[in-house]
């Protein structure tokens, strides 16, 4: 595997940032067992040997909230060094998905409107620290 810069395994992340016709965005809890447990971040996980980002979104986005996705766009790529685990995140958009949205992993879901995105103070918290980044360029998107 690719070394970081402080000499750690790269882990590949797809993360997903579900938006609705409303411009609302998708946010879930991290549940129990799971590092940062307690903290919200968007719906994604590990890139498997041989996946594309694409593919690994499906496949997690599947597995964690019962959603099929049509299209991906990989918006940003951030890095984040975390005590466990040194990630590169591929943050896609996704605005298209069909099925009966629902938390497969016991983690809680809560949208986001676009009026709580650009407050100060988000209805949830706390938030996973890599995903401070992508919240800041998802206003800039959205009120574009």
């Amino acid at each position: 595997p690719e070394l970081s810069s402080t000499g750690r395994p790269v882990v590949e992340v797809a993360v997903g940032v579900l938006c609705d016709s409303t411009d609302s965005i998708l946010l879930g809890q991290r549940p129990d067992g799971k590092p940062y447990a307690g903290y919200w971040e968007f719906p994604g996980g590990k890139i498997e040997t041989g996946e594309t980002v694409s593919q690994a979104l499906a496949r997690e986005l599947l597995e964690e909230i019962n959603i099929q996705i049509s299209d991906s766009k990989v918006f940003m790529v951030i890095e984040h060094d975390y005590p466990h685990a040194y990630v590169r995140l591929h943050v896609c958009l996704i605005q298209d998905w069909q099925g009966d949205l629902r938390a497969l992993e016991n983690q809680r879901l809560q949208w986001v409107s676009r009026e709580e995105l650009n407050s100060d103070q988000l209805p949830v918290s706390p938030i996973l620290p890599a995903a401070g980044p992508m919240l800041e360029k998802l206003k800039e998107l959205l009120n574009h």
